[in-house]
């Protein structure tokens, strides 16, 4: 545990980021205490105002703090500071807490170097270039031997209540990313700490780790802030960073992709949920992919998924309306190197007027970012959070809010064949030519999908060997006029789209009616205001597959909202074993901890180990801090004889 790096990216909190937008006028240096004095006292000193006091606000990590001078309550406040001021007094508040809360790694470092780090182009969210979710080697856990796994060693990440960031490993070394900003690296056989680095924000985005062109092995991520970097998986320290943000309010959802000496990022928008207030002028942000040169960070390309906003009129509350909007790209970017091409999906428009690149797979030039073909699965499918809301912002007619949000799957059958791979969360699955500018074979219906934000049908992503592609349903039991909702896993044969079999999920238990949340967005309003109650039910009303699959040995994994990880036999569906996530442990790192939803990815087999991350409190599902690791026997266990 040797290094640490603090305060990377200069966040551009009050102005649109953009390539070759000149750089403003560094500011006079003012300290962090006079900062607070000045902007922050009037309010958090005054008894009167009930705001967070001094003492409170430095028992905050420094992420939680910065988000709200950018997204939060104090956004209006914070616009008075400049980027570099508003960062130096996140970090004076939270020097205190933070250092508190990381004393744990230096307790837990490891006493013995890391080992090498071999690379094999499929350390990233979709385990290769092509999105499959398909490990074919280094996998030894089986259909055979997966009920030998025991918990190997935990870890629990204090003031963590989402585990979002999907972790990479090689050889002997996992990397992980956490809430808290804190990239670990860490020895798989004892979750033992070799070195530990520190970006601004909370790590958002799932690990890539890849060789740059000058062979150095580096670690990419993005934060919640908007920020992407870049950092020597060896040493943990920075190489660059880069904050590639189109508007205030971008984010990256999905994680960004490697090839080539290029890195791919796709970029949402928070304004979805921001639209919810009356008073805010929606919308004027939308998505895009931004390329970047993996070796030095420059913005080589920026495709957007819409053309710039313009006002459209006034709102009900008599605000200024601005369109288009939206068409977030909230899915990792897919790499067909063959074709010169990449695909990403895209999710609803905000604000009319409606765009054809929404609810869409979009195919791009990887040289150059222009659009070569799209295929949209739903046209005029415009929505915001206003419309849970019953909010001005809402737009006459609004659609269903069904994003293709999973990444899309490049998949090639033994014969060669490739076929394009796009679930929705309308809960329908399409396959697309792509030799034939993305024409549709088939489609094929899974669920109905839930209006108005329900997070239904196929979420984060499906796994596919090839010949057949698994998706997780991730229906939410709501009682709506003629919904029936079909949770679970599906397996469909590629050629035709047929099913092969469904793996059905039920709660298992009687809910209490008051833990039954809001949809989407709403619930995180109902979470914010309404009585406080436990956030691990006895019975969750949450218990559908979300996460996305992942495929290893004939044996297919899909973690659920209830905490359970289901493992199935790939062939027929069969449960072989299903491990409970969502309960208290006291973790190796000598902290008390607790899981939670499995949600985003959330699982990683690799070698004997299988490295779960449990816990997302979005939407009032069931926070949690846990990484797990369940391993097989380093002495294989005799089979017994039939």
């Amino acid at each position: 545990m040797k290094r640490v790096f603090l305060a990377l990216a200069v966040l551009a909190l009050a102005a649109t980021a953009g390539a070759g937008e000149p750089a403003p006028e560094a500011a006079p240096a003012v300290a962090p205490e006079v900062l607070y004095e000045r902007h922050c006292a009037t309010c958090h000193a005054n008894p009167a105002t009930r705001s967070p006091t001094l003492a409170s606000l430095q028992q905050m990590p420094l992420a939680r703090l910065l988000s709200a001078m950018e997204f939060g309550k104090m956004q209006v406040q914070a616009a008075a500071l400049t980027p570099q001021q508003r960062l130096a007094l996140g970090q004076w508040l939270a020097a205190p807490e933070d250092a508190r809360r990381d004393a744990w790694i230096a307790r837990h470092a490891c006493t013995h170097p890391p080992g090498e780090i071999p690379l094999s182009g499929a350390q990233n969210w979709g385990f290769g270039a092509h999105n499959t979710r398909f490990l074919r080697e280094g996998v030894a856990i089986t259909a055979t031997n997966i009920g030998q796994l025991e918990l190997a060693w935990s870890l629990a990440l204090p003031q963590v209540t989402d585990m979002r960031s999907q972790p990479v490993a090689a050889g002997s070394l996992l990397f992980l990313g956490t809430q808290t900003g804190n990239l670990l690296a860490l020895d798989q056989a004892s979750g033992c700490v070799h070195w530990a680095s520190r970006a601004v924000g909370g790590i958002r985005s799932a690990l890539t780790l890849a060789a740059t062109p000058d062979g150095v092995a580096t670690l990419f991520f993005a934060d919640d802030l908007g920020t992407v970097y870049a950092v020597d998986a060896r040493t943990g320290i920075a190489r660059w960073h880069v904050d590639v943000r189109l508007f205030p309010s971008s984010v990256v959802s999905g994680s960004p992709s490697y090839h080539d000496g290029r890195l791919f990022v796709p970029l949402s928008s928070f304004e979805v949920a921001a639209a919810g207030m009356p008073t805010h002028a929606c919308c004027r942000s939308h998505g895009g992919v931004r390329a970047l040169d993996a070796q030095s960070g420059e913005v080589l390309w920026t495709w957007h998924s819409a053309p710039a906003a313009e006002p459209t009129g006034k709102s009900a509350a008599g605000v200024q309306r601005w369109g288009p909007s939206g068409a977030s790209v909230w899915s990792t970017p897919t790499i067909d190197a063959k074709r010169g091409l990449l695909y990403v999906g895209t999710g609803q428009n905000f604000s009319r007027p409606a765009t054809a690149t929404s609810d869409a797979v979009i195919a791009l030039g990887i040289d150059d970012g222009k659009p070569r073909w799209q295929f949209q699965a739903l046209a005029d499918d415009v929505w915001n959070g206003a419309c849970q809301l019953a909010g001005p912002n809402c737009p006459e007619h609004p659609g269903p809010d069904w994003d293709i949000g999973a990444s899309v799957v490049l998949s090639t059958a033994p014969a060669g064949r490739d076929t394009l791979l796009a679930g929705q969360k309308s809960g329908e699955l399409f396959a697309l030519d792509p030799d034939a500018r993305g024409k549709l074979l088939w489609r094929k219906r899974l669920s109905q999908g839930t209006p108005n934000g329900g997070n239904s049908g196929i979420h984060w992503g499906m796994a596919s060997d090839g010949v057949h592609v698994f998706a997780p349903v991730s229906d939410p039991e709501r009682e709506l006029p003629g919904y029936t909702p079909r949770p679970g896993v599906y397996a469909l044969r590629i050629a035709d789209g047929s099913l092969l079999w469904e793996h059905p999920v039920t709660r298992g238990c009687v809910v209490d009616p008051a833990d039954v949340p809001l949809a989407g967005l709403a619930a995180m309003r109902q979470g914010a205001t309404g009585a406080a109650r436990s956030p691990w039910p006895a019975c969750s009303f949450f218990y559908a597959h979300s996460a996305a699959a992942v495929l290893a040995n004939d044996v297919v994994y899909a973690g659920a909202l209830d905490g359970r990880l289901r493992a199935l036999d790939a062939a027929t569906g069969r449960e072989l074993r299903t491990l409970e996530t969502a309960r208290a442990f006291r973790a190796g790192n000598g902290i008390d901890g607790h899981g939670g939803s499995i949600d985003v990815g959330g699982v990683l087999p690799h070698g004997r180990f299988l490295f779960v991350v449990s816990g997302y409190g979005m939407f009032r599902q069931m926070p949690g801090n846990m990484l797990l690791a369940w391993a097989l026997p380093e002495t294989p266990a005799r089979e017994e004889a039939p």
